[in-house]
């Protein structure tokens, strides 16, 4: 029960309630409002390759580009997730809104390369602080017990702002707005989004008066006490590099993060070319990949804790194994019909579950309070790292050799990462029981 100077009530329990949900409703329509100034650049490429295609702007320099922005990504995500730590997780979030405004803005006004690879760099940088701020609001507003159903619930906001984005500007393109159009547009719905998470995003439950729920007795910095903030960058990063556990989680979202990253981005593409959609129709049907993704995220989370008795590591495992072999069975000659959109539905429905778990709930309860928003940034960090690679590789690969070859690298990736979990398993995991615990708690 929630507490207002120490004494709990009926109304203030009401109160902590109501400034719960209206945060996690600014955090879930945030960030969704994220994705629609990051999955305008896929949507807009078909129609960037024909407008400069005389300029030498191919799929390879479209890959170029993205691979560039996921480095600033990355290295965002590593460096604002400490930040966030030392500041709050609110003033990162609602900056990085801001930030990705006027780079959208920017890259819509572009007129050349060196404009493109910069708006874009640029805008990925400040979107790293989207999320690493999302973790570290939720550390302070829920119960550990809870970590597992509310960052599922989050994470389908990356995927809901996907859809969103994909059928609203792909119906704007249906419409005839120009590529540019489509980009300010994303800046003024993000806008929008922004200055009414101005009044819904609170930082946490203690400065509104409320007591702090629990934190997770096993996170990484147990052992340094029970402050909120760390007095140092040692004390804040030293217990990551000395966990085994972490260290297997950092190699897994390196090979899913790619995975992902490949999709996001290269499916409308890949669908023009190979089912023969249209340049709107492939956008729409597109958004197949996250629908199908939300629908993992929800299995993938009651499956963990219930069948799986919270060990992650197989869930993962038992989803890596079959998508490495969709991967390769993409790798066939095929053109056209259905193929294609099965495909890039059952990789949604494989992947995007087991990627929510490792910088969610499992940052979460290696992170506790202290440090939830630096090991969410470690992980998406490496994550992206592998992203880079994946965007930059099946770009290449696509524009010289063909899908197939694309694909092929993308299935060893998931074989790599299989291999990853079963160790996490083997290690971490093997003979243990540990939802049992969370499950029997009030």
């Amino acid at each position: 029960m929630p507490e207002v100077n120490g004494s709990p009530s009926a109304s203030s329990a009401r109160t902590f309630r109501f400034w719960q949900s209206a945060t996690v409703a600014g955090l879930f329509i945030g960030y969704s409002g994220y994705y629609i100034c990051r999955s305008n650049l896929a949507v807009a490429t078909p129609l960037i390759i024909s407008e400069y295609a005389d300029r030498g702007v191919n799929k390879e320099v479209m890959g170029q580009i993205a691979s560039l922005g996921v480095v600033f990504y990355s290295i965002g995500k590593v460096i604002n997730g400490v930040i966030g730590d030392f500041i709050g997780g609110r003033k990162v979030f609602l900056l990085g809104m801001a930030g990705s405004v006027l780079a959208t803005v920017l890259f819509g006004l572009g007129t050349g390369l060196a404009v493109f690879f910069a708006a874009w760099a640029f805008n990925r940088a400040v979107q790293s602080m989207g999320w690493g701020g999302l973790v570290k609001v939720t550390a302070h507003w829920f119960s550990y017990r809870s970590y597992g159903k509310i960052m599922a619930l989050l994470s389908l906001s990356f995927l809901f702002g996907d859809i969103i984005a994909k059928l609203l500007l792909g119906q704007l393109i249906a419409f005839g707005l120009h590529w540019r159009q489509l980009f300010f547009v994303a800046a003024g719905l993000l806008t929008v989004i922004g200055v009414m998470d101005l009044f819904l995003v609170k930082e946490s439950p203690e400065r509104m008066g409320f007591a702090a729920p629990p934190v997770n007795p096993d996170n990484l910095f147990t052992e340094a006490g029970t402050e909120e903030r760390a007095k140092s960058l040692k004390e804040l990063l030293t217990p990551y590099f000395r966990s085994l556990s972490f260290g297997l989680i950092l190699v897994m979202s390196f090979g899913l993060t790619a995975i992902r990253e490949a999709f996001n981005f290269w499916v409308p593409t890949y669908l023009y070319e190979v089912a023969g959609l249209k340049e709107s129709a492939s956008s729409q049907l597109g958004s197949l990949f996250p629908v199908f993704g939300m629908v993992s995220i929800l299995g993938a989370g009651y499956l963990s804790d219930t069948v799986a008795k919270g060990r992650r590591g197989v869930v993962i495992l038992a989803a890596c194994l079959p998508m490495t072999g969709v991967l390769f069975l993409m790798t066939g000659d095929f053109s056209g019909g259905w193929l294609p959109l099965l495909f890039i539905s059952l990789i949604g429905l494989l992947l995007l579950g087991p990627y929510s778990f490792l910088a969610g709930a499992m940052s979460l309860d290696a992170g506790g309070r202290k440090g939830a928003a630096t090991a969410s940034g470690l992980v998406d960090g490496v994550g992206y790292l592998g992203g880079t690679l994946s965007l930059w590789l099946t770009g290449l690969l696509a524009q010289r050799v063909g899908w197939n070859g694309a694909f092929l690298v993308l299935a060893g990736l998931s074989g790599i990462t299989a291999a990853a979990a079963g160790l996490f398993y083997w290690t971490q995991e093997r003979g243990t029981r540990q939802s049992e615990t969370l499950s029997n708690q009030p």
